[in-house]
């Protein structure tokens, strides 16, 4: 009998991952296509859907081709994918913009407006999504207000995942999960909500239709069958979102457990079995299936942080891990664990492209505080380190209030390679915190998913078997106690703060511009 093999794709915000599975949670071969971010400017971020198209069947290709499987030994391909996009399409289809992402500010002005004016708060509570400048629903009222000429013409407005899919197929279908992270979809009646869509100016046919992550499509077009390698049987499975699928792929499903992921960006999750809102507005809540709910708080600023310092501050360090043949964050975060902790009293507040949780102030900017002669380069970086996991402890703190304490700290994504960044994170959460082998949780969550949406299983406990092996880092008493000092200050700061984010955001958007669109 001939071995079965699952292909998880993820669509992330700077790459596509295709990696190809055994049952047991085996990566047999894998394959990464990057893209870029295009940011002319600190409130754009936007990307070129057609390149994360080709990104998508490129990935693909060459992962069952550097398998060398049979077409028949491939039970499915499962997606994962970014949220938050927003693409506006004409009726051919045809792009009017580009995907305007998660990252993307310039509707700030109008989510602060959705908040204050247009009944916001009780729109979060019903669809799970906080109003910001990430939701697709202040997105479109800015669309609508700045591009009206793009906004009437648009026969639809849809997510990456949805072009990506309408490529394919021909057909406009969304999840549940993306769906759930549009700030336009009802959370109980698991339809779009008729007052947001009212507010976004937008009619239920101008967006997908709706289905289960569960949902299974086959008869991909030929063309595609050919440039990936496939047969044109295989089902593609819908799949969810990555932030909700690195849970399942992490094995944080049981209640209690906390999933911690940092990879562009960053979040703190844990699930639910019917969705749950914040009374104060802090928390997400978005769809895994009809009966699975993450809770939590995303933060804007992990990885992404990290890429700044190496690309702005770090040239020498980068020429030195070439002539090392190591990766330059290997060489950052050695720098780092020479410093003591709390970077002798430096702190970094990571609001470099605004904030989500815990703020949720697309204004907020990055700053180092307490910055004096003795400080040098190491400082620096280890404070970067600090001040992203800082952040991330604000928002546990939140999700606490609403869930208790944690039990389990299970934390994923690509800053899980380094040993410092995970004993930083117990350090600073004082807790446990266990880190599986595989760091591509996104993409085996969406296996996981693809084999319940297929029968194969019956629930998830088989996603237990299937991580593989973990390291666990335990706190420090004595670092402990330092970080029990400077995280008062951290979170003071932020707050203080509050008038003076608004007041640098509006001169940069004086002197810098939205302009270069």
């Amino acid at each position: 009998m001939k071995q079965s093999f699952y292909l998880g794709v993820d669509i992330g915000t700077t790459s596509t991952k295709a990696l190809l599975y055994t049952k047991q949670g085996e990566v047999v071969t894998s394959h990464t296509i990057n893209y870029p971010l295009h940011t002319p400017n600190p409130l754009i971020a936007e990307q070129n859907p057609d390149e994360i198209v080709d990104a998508v069947l490129g990935s693909i290709r060459e992962t069952i081709r550097k398998s060398d499987i049979s077409k028949d030994q491939l039970n499915f391909i499962s997606f994962s994918s970014a949220m938050h996009s927003l693409i506006a399409v004409d009726n051919e289809g045809a792009l009017l913009t580009n995907s305007i992402t998660w990252a993307d500010t310039r509707s700030a002005e109008y989510a602060k407006e959705i908040k204050e004016n247009h009944n916001g708060h009780a729109i979060y509570l019903r669809t799970g999504t906080p109003i910001h400048a990430m939701s697709p629903l202040a997105k479109l009222v800015w669309l609508k207000a700045e591009k009206p000429v793009i906004f009437e013409k648009a026969a639809k407005f849809i997510s990456i995942k949805e072009y990506v899919f309408y490529k394919l197929f021909d057909k406009y279908v969304v999840d549940y999960s993306i769906a759930s992270a549009t700030g336009l979809f009802n959370l109980q009646s698991l339809d779009w909500d008729a007052e947001a869509l009212q507010l976004a100016g937008v009619t239920p046919k101008q967006l997908s239709e709706i289905v289960p992550t569960t949902y299974k499509m086959t008869g991909v077009k030929k063309e595609y069958q050919t440039s990936m390698g496939i047969d044109g049987n295989v089902p593609f499975i819908i799949g969810a979102s990555d932030g909700v699928l690195s849970n399942l792929g992490v094995n944080a499903i049981d209640p209690g457990v906390v999933a911690v992921t940092i990879g562009t960006s960053g979040a703190i999750r844990t699930v639910y079995n019917e969705p749950k809102t914040d009374p104060k507005g802090r928390i997400f809540c978005y769809a895994l299936t009809e009966n699975h709910w993450v809770i939590g708080g995303p933060v804007n600023n992990g990885g992404i942080i990290l890429r700044w310092l190496r690309d702005e501050f770090a040239a020498a360090e980068v020429e030195t891990a070439k002539l090392l043949d190591i990766d330059p964050y290997d060489v950052l975060t050695k720098i780092a664990d020479g410093v003591k902790p709390g970077s002798d009293g430096l702190i970094f507040h990571p609001y470099m492209t605004g904030e989500r949780a815990p703020l949720w102030n697309a204004n907020a900017r990055g700053s180092f505080f307490g910055l004096s002669i003795h400080h040098k380069k190491q400082h620096m970086i280890r404070a970067v380190l600090e001040g992203t996991i800082y952040n991330l402890y604000t928002v546990l703190l939140a999700l606490e209030e609403l869930t208790g304490e944690p039990t389990r700290i299970q934390a994923t994504g690509g800053f899980a390679r380094s040993e410092v960044w995970r004993q930083l994170m117990a350090d600073i959460f004082d807790k446990p915190v266990i880190v599986p082998e595989s760091f591509e949780s996104s993409c085996l969550g969406a296996v996981v998913l693809g084999m319940y949406a297929t029968g194969e299983i019956d629930d998830f406990s088989i996603v237990s078997e299937m991580v593989g092996n973990t390291n666990t880092h335990q706190p420090v008493e004595e670092t402990t106690a330092v970080y029990r000092e400077i995280l008062p200050i951290y979170i003071r700061l932020s707050r203080m703060l509050n008038d003076e984010y608004e007041s640098i955001a509006a001169f940069q958007r004086k002197y810098i511009g939205e302009g270069n669109e």
